[in-house]
């Protein structure tokens, strides 16, 4: 072998081990260019550009040779880099109190097809799964995409390394009914390639918002959100999600923040879970809920709709003050350099941003605790894109062998 040849081959060597964090970065939105791919990997020009060549033969990223200049800008600008728009798709699958929903979703977090499900969720886990499979596998015939692997966001903790879900407490599922392993029968049933995985759904979307959203850049951040019913927590530390030794980290929303209050599912009175969540906020606005659309969802519309209703400001003022309690107990024991917010919180935040910053700061132990930012979250769908985020991690852990099987 010539020397050329041998450079050449030395140069794919590196850059093989370079292939998933690269795509990582592409993947997260911070190397828009050649040039930065370069500098965050610690590496020469040449073999950032054997990475992004590999990357795009796999046909996972976009290469563009030829940007357009900006203005005032001087010298050829760097190559762009994007994710390929017709490239693989990961199948994301949610199950709520109030349905289920199916979608596709590429790599950058982007969804490419959504399949709402039945509003009635069935007590058979199975059941409910098989649907939400074949919903995902009818999009992805209608995509005719490659799948990369499935996964699914439950609204319960889901132990490690079992797999179950521990406390399906808005579901009438079983407690410990086994869901990656149906999940991941019914994935393999319905002959969808790749492999299957199932995380809680708070945590999910602090991935999802972590990687593509609100929480982009933040180091330890606490995430907080109401699902359709119930509340939930979630905390990536140091960039990466802390599940703790069993999977069964932050259940904040059997956080007390009313001793007095709503007898709660877990047993107790008081919780986040029963004092924040949709249904606690429209019986605090002296509303019936109805059975058209989702709790959340009229919550929310009851939020947009009559700001200045007395009976949604007195309920507004009620749930931020004992969200702000939550808050602050966290912070003063996480210290979190962001909070952010999902479901209905994120409304609440909208409607009275400084007291809901004033109740956290006000029982903040330090005065830089109660400065902490406190943000609403961004993605539409941020469970889905995070039960995504599982499929795509073998391939962004090692893109040769998860797409080719091929051993590096």
């Amino acid at each position: 072998m010539n020397g050329k040849a041998t450079t050449t081959r030395t140069r794919l060597d590196r850059g093989r081990n370079a292939l998933g964090p690269a795509l990582e970065l592409v993947h997260t939105g911070r190397a828009p260019t050649r040039a930065v791919l370069t500098a965050e990997l610690g590496v020469t020009r040449a073999t950032a550009g054997a990475v992004a060549a590999e990357l795009e033969a796999l046909g996972l990223i976009r290469v563009d040779s030829n940007p357009g200049a900006g203005v005032g800008s001087q010298g050829r600008p760097s190559h762009r880099l994007a994710v390929d728009d017709k490239g693989p798709v990961a199948l994301a699958a949610q199950v709520h109190a109030d349905g289920f929903r199916a979608a596709l979703v590429a790599l950058g977090g982007s969804i490419v097809a959504t399949a709402p499900g039945c509003v009635t969720v069935s007590a058979d886990p199975a059941q409910v799964l098989g649907a939400v499979v074949d919903a995902g596998a009818a999009l992805l015939r209608e995509s005719g995409r490659r799948c990369v692997g499935a996964g699914l966001a439950a609204p319960s903790a889901v132990a490690e390394p079992e797999g179950t879900a521990l406390n399906p407490l808005h579901l009438a599922w079983p407690a410990g009914a086994p869901v990656r392993e149906i999940f991941a029968e019914r994935v393999r049933a319905a002959g969808i390639e790749g492999p299957a995985f199932t995380g809680n759904d708070v945590n999910l979307a602090a991935l999802a918002e972590h990687r593509h959203g609100a929480g982009r850049g933040a180091r330890d951040l606490l995430c907080v959100a109401t699902g359709h019913r119930g509340v939930g927590g979630a905390l990536v530390l140091d960039g990466r999600l802390h599940t703790g030794s069993a999977g069964l980290a932050l259940e904040v929303g059997h956080l007390t923040v009313n001793p007095e209050g709503r007898p709660c599912h877990c047993g107790s009175r008081g919780c986040l879970d029963v004092e924040t969540d949709p249904l606690a906020f429209l019986t605090a606005a002296g509303r019936a809920p109805g059975p058209e659309v989702s709790l959340l969802q009229q919550a929310r519309d009851l939020l947009r709709t009559s700001p200045q209703d007395p009976g949604v400001r007195v309920a507004v003022g009620e749930l931020i003050d004992r969200l702000g309690l939550g808050l602050a107990g966290l912070v003063n024991i996480l210290n979190p350099d962001r909070i952010i917010l999902g479901g209905l919180h994120r409304e609440l935040l909208d409607a009275d941003p400084e007291r809901l910053r004033a109740v956290v700061a006000d029982r903040s132990l330090w005065g830089r605790s109660g400065g902490v930012p406190i943000l609403p979250c961004t993605l539409d769908h941020n469970s889905l894109v995070g039960a995504a985020e599982l499929a795509w991690q073998p391939v962004l852990d090692d893109p040769l062998a998860a797409l080719t099987r091929e051993a590096v």
